[in-house]
């Protein structure tokens, strides 16, 4: 349903039994991350086997929620959910995995969003469900 400025909520995911974790930790703050115990890989998104090893053997772990811009696009065009222009990015975290999201509060130029450039998570809380996005980190710390 639109709000009064006839803007649409954003679309959410529905978490899945294999999700499941990944959204009750956006949800308590946190960037739920799977480690093979068999190989070692660390990877998302979840799911129930390594995809390196096709092991069953996995476990859950919090992850820093640092990482660093790998790459990005700014998008103009209108969209009923979001405001524009904003960067739809690859961020790479300190884990190893990469992952799609958003960077917020910056400009949303290629002045402001440098390569390489020390990201922090932060979640959207949209009710059942916290999406992750990311900011610029101060620090290199």
């Amino acid at each position: 349903m639109a709000d009064s400025l006839g803007k649409r909520p954003r679309p959410l995911p529905r978490p899945t039994p294999e999700t499941r974790h990944f959204w009750d930790g956006t949800k308590a703050g946190e960037l739920r991350l799977q480690r093979c115990n068999d190989c070692g890989h660390v990877y998302l998104p979840p799911r129930p086997l390594c995809p390196a090893c096709s092991s069953r053997n996995v476990d859950v772990f919090t992850a820093s929620g640092k990482g660093k811009l790998l790459s990005y696009v700014i998008n103009h065009r209108p969209h009923p959910s979001f405001d524009g222009p904003y960067a739809i990015a690859v961020v790479e975290l300190d884990e190893g995995p990469t992952m799609l999201s958003n960077i917020v509060d910056c400009d949303q130029t290629p002045d402001a969003l440098v390569l390489d450039m020390p990201l922090e998570v932060t979640f959207e809380d949209n009710g059942d469900i916290a999406i992750p996005l990311f900011r610029p980190r101060e620090s290199q710390s």
